[in-house]
């Protein structure tokens, strides 16, 4: 079987247009940067008294810019729907890509469509889609996220085991045939192959699931433990206020780089202190729904009780099926109730991200609740005789909602450059583990001579991290609307 090249047929047709596209983008980019050292457009008058700027070199800097952009965009665009829709090996490595990430695709068109259809109804979320830099990061994230559900849940998306070596693919270039393909395997390393005959598209694939996976449901632990603590220390004040802040500046003032060491270190996994913290840090998310819930249905004790029963039962054995862990000095649930075990490495990593990010959520949230508690609206409870923890959670933090969501999804970003960054140095997860910094890593080595296999976990990290940026620069930008 013959190796792939790049765009195969496709290239004929899309690969000038391609280029035309890359170098009318650069120029309208230099001609932005030359406008923008003119002077300000003037303001002339409109018949009903208004004013509007002239139009001008700069104006017409940026509809040349938006329209090579849109271009460039749309030879992409062909690119994935042609290689797609053709039969395989015809379209190249992009067409045979761009068929693999078929379900991804498909679900990203639904769900922009129903999302833009439906945006006045869906508040801040449907807003997202008036922003160009958000729809863009939006579609960034979603696209790892489809990517690593749809390969966790149905082992779709890669071509290979991402463990398995195949004999003769040792560094093999992108497009490379399968020497000896056993029966039924993917014919070609579409990406090409590692220093140790894995397929590089496949560890991709695998490694966007660790990534998802740990940095959205860390952070978004890091942000209960943030809150819960934050709030309280703003809104009382005095001792309590001071303690807290103190223990939170005590973790700020370790390097993460060296605090994160000191916790996936195997002298540090040995003595449980890991297991530990992660019972004391898992605890905060059930107290966060508890008084969450509690201080909504106070009043009324027919939803209270069996409301805050049903919370607890299922929280707490999530916590108790989280925090158990065979082999390790917590272990105390029994096997046919645990409901699932997830390995050592990825846990000392999930509760190193934890504990690393709650002292700034909670100086954030802090932050935000010492100036909210001015409010009227917080006057006009604590008049009312509404409790602390109503007005915490029901009054002031809905308030405080659009820059945490920003920061949640900026810190989405942090944890995954702190995981590749862990990965790298060969901290916390095993070292046959597909998570992107560890790909890095492993191919960094032969990277003047076969560099795909470090470039491409490369790229998809920056990619993500990109769209999570885009991202909360567009809910940012509407947010500020409110």
């Amino acid at each position: 079987m013959d190796a792939l090249t790049w765009t195969g047929s496709l290239g004929t047709v899309l690969n000038p247009l391609l280029w035309v596209s890359v170098a009318l983008l650069l120029l309208a980019v230099a001609g932005q940067v030359l406008a923008s050292l003119l002077p300000a457009p003037q303001m002339r008058p409109r018949p009903d008294g208004t004013l509007v700027a002239t139009t001008g070199l700069r104006g017409l800097a940026d509809t040349a810019g938006r329209f090579a952009l849109l271009a460039l965009l749309a030879v992409l665009l062909a690119y994935i729907v042609a290689g797609a829709l053709m039969p395989y090996g015809s379209a190249g490595i992009v067409g045979a890509v761009a068929r693999r990430f078929a379900p991804v695709w498909i679900s990203l068109a639904l769900v922009f469509a129903l999302s833009i259809h439906f945006r006045r109804r869906l508040g801040l979320f449907g807003r997202l889609f008036d922003s160009t830099i958000g729809m863009i990061g939006f579609g960034l994230v979603l696209f790892w996220v489809f990517t690593a559900l749809y390969f966790t849940a149905f082992g779709w998306i890669a071509t290979h085991d991402p463990l398995s070596q195949l004999s003769g693919m040792k560094n093999v270039l992108p497009g490379e045939p399968v020497a000896m393909a056993p029966e039924g395997a993917w014919p070609h390393y579409l990406l090409g192959g590692d220093n140790l005959a894995r397929d590089v598209f496949s560890r991709m694939v695998a490694g966007s699931a660790i990534v998802v996976l740990i940095a959205p449901l860390a952070t978004l632990f890091a942000f209960m433990v943030g809150i819960t603590l934050g709030l309280p220390a703003a809104y009382f004040g005095g001792r309590l206020d001071q303690i807290l802040s103190f223990l939170a500046n005590l973790v700020l003032a370790f390097p993460v780089i060296l605090l994160f060491y000191l916790l996936v270190t195997p002298e540090i996994v040995q003595t449980g202190i890991p297991s530990f913290m992660a019972m004391v840090l898992f605890v905060f998310p059930i107290l966060f729904l508890a008084v969450l819930l509690d201080s909504r249905y106070r009043t009324d004790r027919r939803k209270r009780w069996p409301i805050l029963a049903v919370t607890l039962a299922v929280t707490g054995w999530l916590y108790l099926s989280l925090v158990s862990q065979p082999g390790t000095p917590v272990n105390f649930l029994h096997p046919d109730v645990d409901l699932f075990n997830i390995p050592g490495g990825i846990l000392i990593v999930f509760v190193s991200v934890v504990f690393v990010n709650s002292p700034t959520v909670f100086r954030i949230g802090r932050g935000l609740a010492l100036d909210l508690a001015t409010r009227d609206y917080v006057a006009a409870a604590q008049t009312r005789g509404e409790r602390p923890w109503y007005i915490m959670l029901w009054e002031m933090l809905p308030n405080a909602r659009g820059p945490l969501i920003v920061d949640f999804c900026l810190r989405i970003g942090y944890t995954t450059i702190l995981l590749g960054t862990l990965g790298f140095f060969g901290l916390g997860l095993p070292p046959e583990s597909p998570d992107w910094g560890t790909t890095i890593n492993d191919g960094r080595r032969f990277l003047s001579i076969y560099p795909h296999a470090a470039i491409v976990p490369a790229l998809a990290l920056l990619s993500l991290v990109l769209g999570l940026n885009l991202l909360a620069d567009g809910l940012r930008e509407e947010s500020l609307k409110d």
